[in-house]
This record gives C-alpha cells, structure tokens and sequence, in this order.
C-alpha cells in the first residue's frame, strides 16, 4: 500500500528541475529568436559558422549519400545489362544459326551449278541429247527398279533411249507418257548390259541384281582378268549405247566374273539427258521386253 505522504527533500527537487528546465527552455528561445533577428538583419555575419558546418557536417554526409546513390545506379545499370546481354545473346544465337542455315543452302546451290555445268558440258557434244530433264522418283525398296523422269513424247522422247548422268549410264526409257517417262535402271534384275573393261577388249554382261549392284558375267570362260577397281564401260553391242560411257566399277571378284558397283547411282543424280539409240537401226527391237539379252 503506497503512504499517504511524501517526502519534502523529493517535492522540492522535483520542483526546481521542473522550474530550471523551464528557465533554460526559456533561454534558448530567447537566443534562437535574437540569432534568427540578426541573421535576417545582417545575413553574412553567420556565413563562417554556417562554411564550417558545412565542412564539417555536410559535405561527410553529402559525400556518403551521393556514393549510396552513385552504387545504387550502377547496381540497376549491372542489372539491367545483363538483361540486356540476355536478350542480345539469344539474338546472336539466332543470327548465327540463320547465318549457318543460308551457308549450308548455299554450298548446296554451289553442288548443283556443279552438276549443271557437268551436265552442260556433256550436252555440248556432237549428239545432242533429246532432252535434258530432272530425275523426279526412283524405287529403291523391291527387285524391281526403276526412276522416273520428267520428260516424256512431247519432249521427243521414245522407247528404248538411253538416259545418262554426267558420271555414267543411268538405265533406258522403258515406257513414255506426254510430259514423264519410265527408266530401267541398270541395277533392276531384268536389266541387262554388254560392258566391257575400259583399257582392254575384254567383254561382259552386266546384270542387275535387284539390290542396287551389278552381276558382271565374262562371255569367255577361263582365267578371269577382272580385279577388284577395274572400270567397266558400254561396249556399243546392241546399239542402245555408244561405246565407251562408264557403268560401274569392280568390287568383288568372283569365279566367272565379279560384283560391280554403279557409278551413276540414281539416288545421288538430280538431273539426266535422255540420248538418241546410238544405232538407228536398232528402232524396230526397241520395243522387245527388257529380259531379252542384247546381241553382242
């Protein structure tokens, strides 16, 4: 329970703090009003406390505010950089990827004015080619293999005629249409060639096998002089083909010939001439069916 009376020693200190605490408020009031006075009256007789107070006060505390400032906006610049270089990066990224798109497009344009010139330059022989037309399908699934070439009667093409690529035979015209025309590969197992070695008179026939290789059978038996890289060309036998067009290329040697390799293969050839039957005269048996050997 509090006491009914306090001391009077604790009222009176209470008493005169309270009374000087109002005196020094008092005071300074006072002096503030006197200095506010006088420095309206006389503006620059402050002008030297108020520099120092500057150096002393507020240039520490400009100097720090505006380094906060000046590490704040290039935390945000950082930032906003590497954003930046994000979006730029994934643009580069991009360009380069256009970039090796349009190189690869070109180097394939560059492969085929190749073969164009290969091609013009085999057109530029004494025979003229019927036409020269694009190889648009092939079969390359069953035995039976054939291609199909946009060039048909109304090009001039005929049956029988031959059809070759800037690298070698490619086959012969089978059946025609008004704008297309049906090959015989030479690959397809009811296609038949007379072919023989390039450096020597050494004769064959080449046979298709249905797989994409060639069944090369010597006409004499004996002792087989074919080896394996030996180059075989059409021999002029039958007429269809002039002598001399390369057809394949020895890879296996077997007891009466070998196993050779196409060297125009269909699937690699974009564009083809269709030529006239070397030998007119071989027109009337242009129609016989495709198993029927060729006279040598």
């Amino acid at each position: 329970m509090a006491p009914k009376t306090r001391r009077s020693s604790y009222s009176r200190r209470a008493q005169y703090g309270t009374f000087t605490g109002y005196v020094v408020a008092a005071i300074g009031a006072v002096i503030g009003a006197v200095l506010l006075g006088f420095s309206l009256w006389q503006p620059g007789s402050f002008s030297g406390p108020r520099n120092v107070a500057a150096d002393t006060v507020v240039r520490p505390v400009g100097e720090a505010s505006a380094a906060a400032r000046s590490g704040g906006q290039g935390l945000f610049d950082r930032i906003a950089g590497y954003l930046a270089a994000g979006g730029q990066n994934a643009r580069l990224k991009e360009e380069v990827e256009l970039a090796r798109i349009r190189l690869a497009e070109a180097d394939a344009v560059i492969q085929e004015n190749d073969r164009l010139k290969d091609l013009l330059a085999l057109t530029e022989t004494d025979d003229k080619p019927i036409a020269v037309t694009r190889m648009i399908g092939s079969t390359s699934t069953s035995s039976r293999r054939f291609a199909y070439i946009g060039a048909g009667s109304r090009d001039g093409v005929k049956v029988g005629m031959p059809v070759r690529s800037p690298r070698g035979v490619v086959g012969r015209v089978l059946e025609v249409a008004s704008a297309t025309s049906r090959v015989l590969l030479l690959t397809d197992s009811q296609s038949i060639l007379p072919v023989r070695l390039s450096d020597e008179e050494v004769v064959a026939f080449a046979e298709g096998r249905g797989d994409g290789l060639l069944q090369i059978r010597l006409i004499n038996l004996g002792i087989n002089p074919l080896e394996k890289g030996d180059m075989l060309v059409t021999s002029g036998s039958g007429g269809y083909y002039k002598p001399g067009i390369a057809v394949a290329i020895v890879t296996q040697v077997t007891d009466d010939g070998a196993v050779a390799r196409i060297i125009s293969d269909p699937a690699a050839t974009d564009f083809v001439t269709v030529e006239p039957i070397w030998l007119p005269e071989t027109l009337d048996s242009a129609n016989q069916p495709a198993n029927v050997p060729l006279a040598l």
